[in-house]
């Protein structure tokens, strides 16, 4: 394998925006590391796909709330850059999220707990395991939301620990551009998958509201967020860097 081929990690990859970013960034050209917390089968299904479009890839275990096991991913992720022949990753996606939909006089110390754990403790020591792996000149991209620009009953929490992602991303951006790493964060707006129990997708009263929110008329689909992934993650834009780059269809403007 040349040394100038990129590899992409993608955390929550087997499922949503990260398996829709992970097809649409192996058609540009790119090999996969995707990880998955629990649903195996359908990591390796998005591996067959990506497989088929005459990539590599592989799908590695991975809990985002676990950070005493980021060592060991990160150790897991070598063997397999090494098994490719390959000095290290070009782009880091930090994709994984779950969403939580409670009032803030409903939300308990529990749930907020764990979405620090999953949105900002995880992404924060993830990056810093995995620093040494990603290429000088490399990509770095975390995924923030349009609620943290505009607010909706239900979101606080996960609102909050996207903003911090937000933050998060400009820091890298300062620290690493030292070794030519360009650091930014991606805003999706609503769109309908299963992330959070399919709210969007399934409810036919919220996405109608987005709808009637939304400049173009309508709630975001999966395939609207992968080709935004590839431009952000191109070796083309890297002088894009330390910036919020949101993909709602003009949600609330």
């Amino acid at each position: 394998m040349s040394s100038d081929t990129r590899i992409t990690l993608i955390t929550g990859g087997s499922r949503g925006l990260g398996r829709n970013a992970a097809l649409a960034l192996a058609a540009d050209g790119s090999d996969i590391l995707l990880t998955y917390r629990s649903q195996a089968e359908a990591a390796q299904a998005v591996v067959a796909q990506i497989q088929a479009l005459g990539r590599r890839a592989a799908a590695l275990p991975l809990d985002m709330a676990d950070s005493d096991g980021f060592a060991s991913f990160a150790a897991a992720v070598q063997s397999q850059l090494q098994q490719w022949g390959a000095d290290g990753l070009q782009a880091l996606f930090n994709n994984a999220g779950e969403g939580l939909y409670a009032s803030f006089a409903e939300t308990t110390p529990a749930q907020f707990d764990h979405l620090v754990a999953v949105h900002l403790k995880g992404p924060y020591f993830l990056t810093q395991a995995l620093l040494p792996l990603v290429r000088d000149g490399g990509r770095i991209l975390n995924v923030s939301s349009g609620l943290a620009r505009f607010s909706l009953p239900g979101s606080s929490a996960y609102a909050m620990m996207k903003g911090g992602v937000e933050v998060f991303s400009r820091y890298l951006a300062k620290e690493l551009g030292a070794r030519g790493i360009s650091a930014n964060t991606l805003a999706p707006g609503a769109i309908e998958t299963d992330f959070g129990g399919g709210h969007v997708r399934d409810n036919a009263d919220v996405n109608a509201m987005v709808a009637g929110n939304t400049a173009l008329g309508r709630a975001g689909q999966p395939d609207d967020i992968g080709p935004v992934v590839v431009a952000l993650l191109s070796p083309e834009t890297a002088w894009i860097n330390a910036q919020r780059v949101e993909a709602s269809g003009g949600m609330f403007v």
